[in-house]
């Protein structure tokens, strides 16, 4: 009885797909580009020639406004040290928890 039930619900399931299923040739609509018409646009011989633009970069800047000041540079070396220092004592204290977490386990 159960392979009877599972054959006719595989049935079923065969017919149910093969209605759904679309009837068009996909080689018919799926047609290929030719190669042939790019490459002749490309072999065209070229007719305009590059022109240099002036002002695409705008005014040059002044060497003093692009490097950092001694101050600025200062602060930054700073505040790296300081993070660095703040790393290093959270690494401290993690190895101590660490330390802590052993001996109670112990």
């Amino acid at each position: 009885m159960k392979k009877l039930v599972a054959g006719a619900m595989l049935g079923s399931l065969a017919l149910g797909l093969a209605a759904c299923g679309n009837s068009d040739d996909a080689s018919t609509e799926a047609m290929p580009d030719t190669v042939e018409m790019p490459a002749e646009e490309a072999l065209e011989p070229i007719t305009e020639e590059p022109v240099e633009d002036s002002e695409a970069l705008g005014p040059p800047a002044d060497a003093s406004e692009r490097a950092p000041s001694m101050q600025t540079a200062e602060e930054a070396a700073d505040a790296a040290e300081s993070v660095a220092a703040e790393a290093a004592a959270a690494a401290e204290a993690a190895e101590a928890a660490a330390a802590a977490a052993d001996l109670e386990v112990e």
